[in-house]
């Protein structure tokens, strides 16, 4: 797989999210990530909107589960420490929730306005072990430019 060049995706993401709207922003970037980046099979935004549940917000890919505890799966956990995570292999995961029986490995990426858990960015592969570190660096970058420039009140 060749390198994703995460800076220029960043400002094409920029240029893309013209609005302040949360509803169209997190639908440009979900399908902006999608068909920006290999070996993807889902991406998406979880929102919080009720304490310790996240409800499916925009994506891209097939159905998926709705709602997550904070205490379920890698969404959750994302959710609960406010942490990223990326696992290499889902099916390691004891409390993982299997939407999808062809995703293999996940990043979860907390999305924070000021103090307030907004929701999460899931992002899943067929693949195994498909997230890098650097991956990970340029997504969350990704996700601090779709925060920047989207009213998440």
């Amino acid at each position: 797989m060749a390198p994703v060049d995460y800076p220029l995706l960043n400002r094409q993401l920029e240029a893309l999210l013209d609005t302040r709207d949360w509803l169209v922003n997190a639908a440009q970037t979900s399908a902006f990530l999608m068909q920006s980046l290999p070996a993807l099979n889902w991406v998406g935004f979880y929102l919080q909107r009720e304490p310790e549940l996240l409800s499916l917000g925009p994506f891209q890919g097939n159905p998926a589960c709705n709602p997550i505890p904070f205490s379920k799966g890698v969404c959750g956990a994302a959710a609960r420490s406010r942490v990223t995570q990326r696992v290499e292999d889902v099916h390691a995961v004891a409390d993982h929730i299997a939407c999808d029986a062809a995703s293999r490995s996940e990043l979860v990426i907390p999305v924070v306005a000021g103090t307030h858990l907004w929701g999460v960015l899931d992002i899943d592969s067929p693949e195994l072990a498909r997230f890098s570190a650097e991956d990970q660096a340029g997504i969350e970058a990704l996700v601090a430019t779709f925060v920047r420039q989207t009213d998440l009140s």
